[in-house]
């Protein structure tokens, strides 16, 4: 039965946990659930652990997780081991679940599979059913990614191993090293997971993958692989010391040193060190202090010894130093190494102890004389300099002597300074005297002196100064103190003494054996304290007065002991009497007997000291003082001699006694001991002290004893005492080591009285020795050197020592030149290890060994110190000779810009065995069409990386060198080099040591940009490509181009915004105009086509900039708001874009081509004029003005270049000057008439004799819209110079323009003619041939311009032009204008046509005889249009035409009221030919049943120019039925341009004579006169009817031409009359012709023919007849050997033979006959032309030679024979 529940969690089963394994959830809590259509039911049941002959029941569950209720139904499974209950229909609702039972029930033991379905209206979904057998399976990922690691380091990842099977499983891992598994191997229960930890040490860097393998199962037989994968690497660690470094410590080789400097003794002071991590993995470090086996007393701590660093982090090093001996340097070393040991990082660590710096500001106090009972107070002032605070303390009991301060012990702060009262209080009349040391901890005591005098009224000493007091220690010195001062006044009034210029007494000289006397010098502090005499055994100078015991301890003074006094002994050693009176405190528990007494010389006294205390269990300490002085002081009448007076004796003794009862513990002593562990370092053999501070805390007295007999070897000073409350006891300590080995000391300090309170104070001493370590065993390695040059090597020396020593370095006086060490003396501070530099520098080629030695000794020499030990340095190095050079001797770098720069690199190769240090030096060569003087102060253009290097032995290096030429010439750079030695210290020292290495070239240039070519489209494309060079100024503008940038073009040297106006700056020196011509408003734009081209052999970046592209941004508040008249035209301009460029900028590659199109728009009427510069990165900026001028609709206006004309320069004196033409454009819509206004040349013509030196043939003329016209004008100067004159052209109905025509007449004699033309043919510099296409040109000439040079004005020329058909598809027809050719002087054949896809057409142009000289330059247009437009265009024309015809026969009766319903109008007629048109009803349907075509309509526009946009003009709502007459397709017109030169005859021969071979003279031209024309075509009926060539005649007076006529008419008469001279012309006639018949004169030529009757025109014949010379020689030879036996007919033949000939050479004389020839061989060469253009002849094929038989009719035979004697 089905059974619905609500959801609740499934029971989890039980897994028992063994070892290491978990458990894990049920295998349902873990099953997939999947959702289909709102219900939720597992992915899969699955039935494990079954059973043969066994039911398995498991529960399907499906839940509604939908919103709404759910049905559905589902199908049994389909195989037998599955089944269910029966199927019924579900219904769930919302959030209900429904378990369905799945029995499952196996045969065999297989696995089983199979599913169950479930319907719903949306669709199906099943369940799958699987029972498994039981089996080994483990589950564990496929890869695992490990963190990154550094080497040497441990990083770990874990994942879970879960059992996934039914059994129990063995697993055992097999992991590949770095990897590691733990565990390696166990046991999983089914269900039960493990986590397994891989460990990943990686001891490389790198990337690091593995597969580990699990091996499971039964026999360890199956497996699963997981892929490990890491990433080790490098650790960086770098040590930075936190704060600033110490100016005095020397790092050497150590990269970094923590400086504490100065420390209080016995403060500790901490500092931080970052360790940074560079690296992405975390770093492990071990940080360890460097051993020293010879330190034991480290001063300097840190506590972390091991730590890791984070990756991109830093850890903190904390070090401590803690200084105990003040004046000590310390030093010791840290080593901070990474895992691995890969890296290593020394840090130094120094500092030095302070102490405190006591000093007192006096050395005595004197009290002068007091009464008796009275008492007398003075200060004594004490300071502390030093920042350390001082603990100090007067060895002296206040309570139980005269002198007493009020603060004897304390702590005085650094930097204070302490005022102490000094109270003097005496006992008896006598001088008192007493030596106080001041005891400092941590500083060597201080002593001051303590000195009064007491006067009673019976007593009165001689009162004690300070002066006595130094003369009392001078004499004491000397031996004389033990005298008393009677008997040294005795003395020194016998003459046995003297007193020295101080005043102290002294041996008299002879006495003293001529010995100096004996001075006083203040003893060492602190042996004076230790030993004084009164409380040692050893003394400094011998006793006066001595006592004994000088300490005592009564011991424990209650009942039932008995006190025993104490017997004072006080001896005198003087060979005086002696007075000692001792004062005791009354209140003190010691008292002594007697208090005074005499004392004989040299005996003693016993005086007896009672101790009586007065309370029980309590400490007693006292310090019993008393004074011992001679008898005789006193009274001071006693004293003679104030030499003699000597002070009193201090004697002390230390008592001390308690009252404790037996058994009764002493009070426990509250203290704080400082103590040192260790002596400060001395010498062996040499005393040591240091100081011990013992304080009272406690707030009971405090009584010490040393007992010094258990330790001899420390003496301790005071050895016994007491401390009061709050008090402290300062003691000194000294030792005497006596080698090298550490000695232990035990002081037993016991403190109140008991045994049981001893302090054991262990201190430790050790004697030092020079001790140096060298580094490297003492010997030093230099590699390989060059011959001259230096090596440094840091070499370490340390000091194994505890004190500070002096090293010197000695080196032999020949090695002194080869080894050098720096410093070569110093100072090394304890335990401190200093690198030296060392240098070698061999002199020779061979190995040396070198020893050098370094003498050491203590810093602070003692008398007992030994002497100085020296060590031996070896140094091993060898001399040796290197080169350097170049792998590439020859770079060249090519092509750089100038002011640009080129970097490359030179490779320097060192093949020798030393390390060579080279200094390179250039020298530069520039070659080119310059001035040395200019070049000569260039500076140097190429620039190297460094001058100076290093090259290792056997290695090569790169040097960087920069090449930045300034000129456009070519470099040249020779690289040299030196070895850099001490000797070769610069370049310019040892200039003859330089050796090639290299050398550089390049070439300097600059970006290479030219104007190749230009064509014109739109309204302007009638102009000639001549004109627009002109226009645009091409020919200057490639002029510019060619030259080198000045040094303001390149101020900017790529295009940038510049400027903060509208109007930039110009830094150009050129400013040309770029002119669009004219045309009218509302015309197509004017399009240029402009061809740029990259000729150079760099990349040429250009741009036209215009004013808006230089201007930079700014802010509209920084703006001027006021503009000028030029500055808002040009706005109106920018706004409008009335100028474009398109592309505006680009970048060429060397050869590489670019066309530009500039364009002007014609919307506004007037000029418009913008600056653009055109701007060459690195190169070249133009300033380009753009100008351009659009003019009203029906404006008659002609647009001029320019206001200038130059003509051609003519040579003074020619009788016949050439032709000139000026050309007018007609830029507007109208027909224009010009005039030209005469009146200045005629004033020119007057100024030079009423020679006319310029003549205008066109006066007037006429010029159609958007064509040019024709000024024709004569130049003849009559002197060598320039001549000016300005010219009035009017413009009918227009505006007239002044121009100024100029013309150079020059020397023929010094120019030669040929100068002239060449310079007239390179005037314009256009392409020869095509090279710039528009769009949608499908036809091209293979030349646009031809030039035919200087040619004689009778001949013709000719050139052959291809027409190109570049279009792939369509045909083309062209059509030459030639209509606008002057009297037909150009042909061209053919001048039609049409050219085929692909296909040239030739076209020959011929020059047709000038017949006057002139300078041609004829605009010849070629119209081109596509076939297919030009065939729709006369289809469309003839249907037009068609229909005007029909229309114009054609006409409609309308009947009204036909039966329509509509209302019909009036009927109209429709005439062709009229301007109206009458509506007309439209006919009926049964008339008519076709609608009539559009009427034609003629409208008259006015004249447009080519190009203009034909608008049309709608008249009415009607006018868009009317017909338009087609308009043909507009053309593209071609341009060629033909210029030639033409000369008169005897012109060119006198010029060109080599050249007049070259051209046939057409004989049909005869000289005649010529009548100019204007330009429509009417003649000059104002000018003189004469030819050009008499233009000399007509130019002279009427008496001029009357004397040549009569001259010339008197020569002919005589000549004709002379009967000689008709003799010699008949004489001459019957001669024979000569051989070179070539050279005869023309009118010899004339008169021969004239006699054989034939015309021959009067021109020379360059034809030469060898026959005719050939058969006058035969003549000739007939008449001078005819002999007899001559035969008649051989004569008779050569007579016929020869008439033949004449008749012959008569015939081809005639020009007829020439000029067929020359026709002939014209058409020949043009056909075979056009066949080899068309393919069908090979003009480069090799010729043929074909070997024809001879002819043997061509045989002639001897009629007869010879004779033989002939």
């Amino acid at each position: 039965m089905l059974a619905q529940v609500h959801d609740k969690p499934p029971n989890s089963d039980s897994f028992r946990k063994s070892g290491y394994d978990r458990k894990v959830s049920t295998r349902e809590a873990k099953k997939k659930k999947n959702i289909f259509w709102g219900i939720e039911v597992p992915e899969t049941l699955s039935w494990r652990g079954w059973e043969l002959g066994k039911e398995i029941i498991k529960h399907l569950t499906l839940k509604n997780v939908h919103g709404k209720a759910q049905k559905l139904s589902y199908r049994a499974p389909s195989t037998p081991f599955f089944f269910t209950v029966f199927p019924q229909p579900i219904t769930l609702n919302p959030g209900i679940s429904v378990t369905l039972p799945i029995i499952f029930r196996p045969s065999e033991k297989r696995d089983y599979e199979d599913n169950i379905t479930f319907t719903k209206a949306e669709g199906e979904f099943s369940v799958a059913l699987r029972a498994m057998c039981p089996r080994f399976c483990l589950s564990i990922p496929a890869a695992l990614q490990l963190p990154v690691c550094a080497v040497h380091d441990v990083t770990e990842a874990r994942f879970p191993l879960c059992n996934i099977g039914d059994l129990i499983s063995v697993f055992s891992w097999e992991t590949p090293s770095p990897f590691f598994m733990i565990p390696d191997h166990g046991t999983l229960n089914p269900g039960a997971e493990c986590m397994v930890k891989v460990i990943f040490q990686p001891t490389v860097a790198g990337m690091h993958d593995a597969a580990a393998t699990c091996w499971f199962g039964n026999g360890m037989k199956q497996k699963r692989t997981i892929q490990l994968n890491a990433l080790a690497k490098y650790p960086c660690l770098r040590v930075s010391v936190t704060g600033k470094k110490s100016g005095g410590v020397q790092s050497g080789k150590f990269q970094d040193v923590l400086s504490f400097g100065s420390v209080p003794v016995g403060t500790t002071v901490e500092k931080s060190v970052d360790i940074f991590n560079m690296s992405v993995v975390d770093a492990p470090c071990i940080i360890e202090r460097a051993k020293d086996p010879l330190l034991h007393d480290y001063v300097f701590s840190c506590d972390v010894s091991y730590g890791v660093v984070p990756a991109k982090g830093k850890l903190v090093l904390c070090i401590r130093f803690q200084p105990q001996v003040v004046g000590e340097h310390s030093t010791d070393y840290f080593t901070i190494t990474s895992a691995g040991c890969h890296l290593e990082t020394v840090l130094k660590v120094v500092g030095s102890c302070k102490g405190p710096s006591v000093s007192l500001h006096q050395c005595s106090v004197d009290f002068d004389w007091v009464n008796l009972g009275e008492s007398l107070m003075q200060t004594l002032k004490m300071s502390n300099t030093s920042d350390v605070p001082a603990y100090y303390q007067f060895d002296i009991d206040c309570k139980g002597s005269v002198f007493s301060l009020d603060h004897p012990c304390g702590v005085l702060e650094g930097t204070t300074t302490l005022t102490l009262k000094v109270i003097f209080q005496p006992t008896h009349p006598m001088n008192y005297h007493r030596r106080v040391v001041c005891l400092v901890h941590h500083q060597e005591p201080l002593f001051v002196d303590f000195f009064g005098t007491c006067h009673s009224d019976t007593a009165k000493p001689p009162t004690l100064q300070e002066r006595h007091l130094s003369w009392y220690r001078t004499n004491m010195v000397r031996g004389l103190t033990f005298y008393p001062p009677d008997i040294l006044s005795v003395m020194l009034k016998d003459g046995k003494l003297q007193m020295d210029e101080e005043g102290a007494l002294m041996l008299p000289p002879e006495i003293s054996e001529d010995q100096p006397p004996k001075e006083y010098f203040e003893p060492n502090a602190m042996t004076e304290y230790l030993y004084n005499g009164v409380s040692s055994d050893q003394a400094l100078f011998p006793a006066h007065v001595s006592v004994s015991p000088r300490e005592y301890d009564f011991g424990c003074c209650v009942l039932p002991h008995e006190v025993e006094p104490l017997s004072l002994c006080v001896t005198n050693h003087t060979k005086g009497n002696v007075i000692v009176a001792w004062t005791p405190n009354p209140g003190s528990a010691f008292q002594v007997r007697p208090k005074i007494c005499d004392i004989p010389p040299l005996k003693s006294s016993t005086f007896y000291v009672f101790c009586k205390p007065t309370e029980i269990n309590s400490l007693y300490a006292a310090e019993l003082e008393g004074f011992a002085f001679y008898k005789v002081m006193r009274h001071y009448t006693n004293i003679e001699s104030d030499a003699t007076i000597c002070p009193s004796w201090c004697l002390t003794v230390r008592l001390r006694a308690h009252t404790y009862e037996e058994k009764r513990e002493h009070f426990i002593p509250q203290y704080i001991l400082d103590v040192p562990k260790n002596f400060p370092p001395v010498v062996c053999d040499t005393d040591t002290y240091c100081s011990m501070l013992l304080s009272n805390t406690g707030t009971s007295l405090i009584t010490f004893s040393v007992n010094q007999t258990a330790c001899p070897s420390v003496l301790v000073k005071p050895s016994s005492g007491h401390i009061i409350p709050g008090g402290h006891q300062i003691f000194f300590l000294s030792t005497h080591p006596v080698n090298t080995v550490f000695q232990q000391h035990v002081l037993p300090l016991e403190l109140n009285s008991y045994p049981a309170y001893t302090k054991k104070v262990v201190l430790q001493s050790c004697g030092q020795s020079l001790i140096l370590l060298l580094e490297g065993d003492g010997k030093l390695y230099f590699k390989p050197l060059h011959i001259g040059t230096s090596s440094t090597r840091m070499y370490t020396i340390k000091n194994c020592t505890r004190l500070p020593m002096v090293f010197t370095w000695k080196i032999r006086q020949s090695d002194s030149k080869i080894l050098s060490v720096s410093p070569a003396a110093g100072i090394l501070q304890p335990y401190e290890a200093m690198a030296q530099a060392w240098t070698f520098t061999p002199d020779k080629k061979t190995k040396y060994l070198l020893q050098a030695m370094v003498f050491v000794k203590w810093e602070s020499p003692n008398p007992v110190s030994p002497k100085g030990v020296h060590y031996v340095l070896r140094v091993i190095g060898e001399g040796a000779l290197g080169t350097v050079r170049a792998q590439k001797e020859h770079l060249d770098l090519g092509n750089v810009l100038v002011g640009d720069q080129k970097s490359c690199s030179i490779a320097l190769l060192n093949d020798g065995i030393c390390t060579l240090n080279y200094i390179l030096s250039v020298e530069q060569l520039i070659t080119g069409p310059h001035a040395p003087e200019e070049v000569h102060s260039d500076p140097l253009a190429l620039e190297l990386e460094h001058s100076r290097g290093t090259i290792p032995a056997r290695s090569k290096v790169f040097v960087g060198i920069k090449v930045r030429p300034a000129r456009r010439l070519h470099y040249t750079w020779s690289i040299k080099y030196a070895i850099c030695t001490p000797r070769v210290a610069d370049l310019a020292s040892k200039k003859e040591e330089q050796q090639p290495l290299c050398c550089v070239v390049a070439m300097g240039v600059y970006p290479t940009l030219s104007i190749v070519d230009a064509c014109t489209t739109g309204v302007s494309s009638s102009i000639s490509k001549l004109h627009l060079w002109k226009l645009f100024s091409l020919d200057t503008l490639n002029e510019f181009l060619e030259r080198d940038p000045v040094p303001g073009e390149l101020t900017y040297k790529f295009p940038t915004r510049h400027s903060t106006c509208l109007i930039p700056p110009v830094y150009t020196p050129l400013l040309l105009d770029f002119d669009f011509g004219s045309a009218t408003i509302g015309s197509e734009p004017s399009l240029v086509m402009l061809l740029l081209e990259n000729k150079g052999v760099v990349p040429v970046d250009w741009a036209f900039l215009f004013p808006s592209d230089q201007k930079m941004d700014m802010e509209h508040w920084a703006e001027d708001a006021d503009f000028t008249p030029q500055e808002l035209r040009q706005m109106r301009i920018h706004d409008n874009q009335l100028f474009s460029v398109s592309p505006k900028s680009g970048t060429l590659l060397p050869g590489q081509e670019k066309s530009v199109q500039l364009s002007h728009r014609h919307d506004f009427i007037g000029t418009d004029r913008l600056p653009v510069l055109l701007k060459i990165s690195y190169g070249h900026e133009v300033l380009l003005t753009f100008s351009g001028v659009t003019v009203e609709l029906h404006q008659r206006y002609v647009h001029f270049a320019s206001t200038k004309h130059r003509f051609a320069p003519i040579a003074v004196g020619r009788s016949h000057p050439p032709t000139q033409i000026y050309t007018l454009y007609n830029g507007g819509s109208m027909p224009v008439t010009f005039e030209v206004q005469l009146d200045s040349i005629m004033k020119v013509q007057e100024e030079n004799f009423q020679h006319p030196v310029f003549v205008c043939l066109t006066r007037r003329g006429e010029i159609p819209p958007g064509e040019t016209g024709h000024i024709e004008w004569i130049f003849s100067p009559l002197e060598a110079k320039t001549y000016m004159v300005d010219v009035l052209i009017q413009i009918l109905e227009g505006e007239s323009t002044q121009i100024t025509f100029q013309g150079v007449g020059y020397n023929p004699s010094v120019i030669g003619e040929a100068t002239t033309s060449s310079h007239f043919f390179s005037s314009a510099v256009i392409p020869g041939s095509a090279k710039l296409t528009v769009p949608g040109q499908a036809a091209t000439l293979s030349h646009h311009r031809i030039c035919l040079g200087n040619i004689p004005d009778c001949t013709k020329a000719g050139r052959l032009v291809f027409l190109n058909n570049i279009s792939e598809s369509k045909a083309v027809a062209f059509t030459w204008l030639i209509s606008s050719c002057k009297e037909k002087v150009l042909e061209i054949a053919p001048e039609s046509g049409v050219a085929q896809p692909g296909e040239s057409i030739p076209c020959f142009i011929t020059l047709q005889p000038t017949r006057t000289p002139s300078f041609c330059r004829i605009n010849l247009m070629c119209e081109v249009h596509l076939l297919e437009s030009l065939v729709q265009y006369e289809r469309d024309l003839h249907e037009w035409e068609q229909e005007k015809e029909r229309q114009a026969v054609e006409f409609t009766i309308t009947e009204k009221d036909l039966g329509s319903k509509k209302k019909l109008t009036s009927p109209s007629v429709r005439l062709s030919n009229s301007a109206q048109t009458e509506n007309l009803p439209e006919p009926s349907a049964v008339i008519r049943k076709r609608k009539a075509l559009p009427p034609i309509k003629k409208h008259s526009t006015p004249s447009q120019p080519p190009g203009h946009t034909k608008k049309g003009l709608l008249l009415d709502k009607d006018a868009s039925q009317v017909w338009v007459k087609p308009e043909p397709p507009t053309p593209l017109l071609l341009h060629v341009d033909v210029t030639a030169r033409s000369y008169a005859i005897e012109d060119f021969l006198s010029n060109f004579a080599l050249d007049f071979p070259r051209y046939f003279l057409s004989r049909s031209f005869s000289p005649q006169a010529s009548e100019s024309q204007f330009v429509d075509g009417s003649k000059d009926r104002n000018r003189t009817d004469m030819e050009p060539k008499c233009l000399s005649l007509a130019a002279a007076s009427k008496q001029e031409l009357e004397v040549v006529t009569d001259m010339l008419t008197g020569v002919i008469r005589s000549l004709l009359e002379d009967g000689r001279f008709q003799k010699s012309v008949r004489k001459i006639q019957d001669e024979p012709i000569p051989y070179f018949s070539q050279f005869k004169s023309a009118k010899s030529a004339e008169l021969q023919d004239s006699r054989q009757g034939s015309t021959i025109p009067p021109r020379v014949s360059a034809s030469t007849d060898l026959d005719l010379e050939k058969d006058g020689e035969r003549k000739k030879m007939s008449h001078e050997t005819t002999p007899s036996d001559l035969l008649e007919p051989c004569e008779t033949f050569h007579r016929n033979h020869l008439r033949e000939n004449k008749q012959i050479e008569i015939i081809s004389r005639q020009p007829v006959v020439g000029n067929l020839v020359e026709l002939v061989l014209e058409n020949t060469l043009q056909n075979i032309l056009i066949e080899a253009s068309r393919g069908e002849v090979v003009l480069t094929a090799q010729p043929r030679v074909i070997a024809l038989p001879p002819n043997p009719s061509r045989r002639i035979t001897n009629p007869a024979p010879l004779p033989s004697g002939l």
